[in-house]
């Protein structure tokens, strides 16, 4: 996992596109519409996540394209797992600990 994936999708903005970008491709022009900046601006965010590898870009005529790579995201998803099997077996510990706790009390009060 690389450190400059959380650096390029912890600026607001770029995870703004990013989400566009999930509904499919879109123009620059389409873009600074939809997140409400100037087009250099979001020209400069796709700049910058295109060197981290989260998008390409395709010509299509006098327009270039720009749509996500599956890759970054895998390797997020694949980091993030190690993460989510820690925290599922603690949930579950915690899940087990509190069926326990609340059977307790259940057993003392019918020996009362």
């Amino acid at each position: 996992m690389q450190p400059q994936f959380f650096q390029t999708l912890a600026d607001p903005m770029r995870l703004r596109i990013v989400e566009q970008l999930r509904q499919g491709e879109h123009a620059v022009n389409d873009l600074a519409g939809r997140v409400d900046i100037h087009q250099s601006g979001v020209s400069r965010h796709l700049r910058i996540l295109q060197e981290a590898g989260f998008v390409q870009v395709r010509p299509d005529g006098q327009r270039r394209l720009y749509s996500l790579r599956p890759e970054p995201f895998r390797q997020l998803d694949a980091w993030l797992a190690a993460y989510r099997r820690v925290w599922n077996a603690r949930l579950d510990r915690l899940d087990a600990a509190l069926a326990r706790k609340h059977a307790t009390p259940a057993k003392r009060k019918r020996t009362t």
